[in-house]
């Protein structure tokens, strides 16, 4: 009887080793998401992220009203400027605010020679801070200018008809992921 106890104990601890060994553990359900890695010499904008709430730039390129926005972006070469962490308040201009310029004046701005100058109106129409609709009434309550990416300020007043940034009036505002877009419809071209 004892040699049977004996042989049953060695028995249930060797099956106790085995378990708190090899079976025990828990397993972790693995998740597969998409995140690539910019390019050599690319910055944040060339990273492949569907995990990550969409940022501006992304935000723009879904909605069609923007696609003349997104295409002077990537002409400018300014892609990493919208994309940038933040916060960040952007100014968008719709399709029409575009065709409000003077005849023929986007298509020389989406000229290779004209880079700089297309970046500079681009960068005029981003403030490096945080504005939400909120914010953006108390600015104006106090009389205070916007400074932009740019380097100019952009007055900002609250009307009885809405908010006005840079004498335009903003029709809609979105929250992304590196701050607020605030849809406009002209093109906030600063003063040389």
């Amino acid at each position: 009887m004892k040699k049977i106890n004996l042989t049953f104990s060695l028995l249930a601890v060797l099956a106790l080793f085995m378990v708190s060994c090899s079976g025990g553990e828990k397993k972790q359900e693995v998740t597969e998401t998409k995140t690539e890695m910019a390019p050599e010499g690319k910055g944040q904008s060339a990273v492949i992220d569907d995990v990550s709430a969409a940022n501006a730039l992304q935000v723009a390129k879904s909605l069609d009203d923007f696609k003349t926005l997104v295409a002077a972006i990537e002409a400018a070469g300014v892609e990493d400027a919208v994309v940038n962490v933040g916060p960040l308040t952007i100014f968008a201009p719709v399709n029409a605010a575009f065709d409000k310029l003077p005849a023929g004046t986007l298509d020389d701005l989406l000229k290779p020679e004209n880079k700089s100058k297309l970046a500079f109106i681009l960068v005029n129409h981003v403030a490096p801070a945080n504005y939400p609709d909120s914010q953006l009434k108390k600015e104006a309550k106090k009389g205070r200018k916007l400074y932009m990416a740019s380097g100019k300020y952009l007055l900002v007043e609250d009307k009885e008809d809405g908010i006005y940034v840079g004498g335009t009036k903003i029709l809609k505002s979105v929250k992304v992921s590196n701050g607020w877009i605030h849809v406009i419809d002209n093109v906030l071209v600063p003063a040389e």
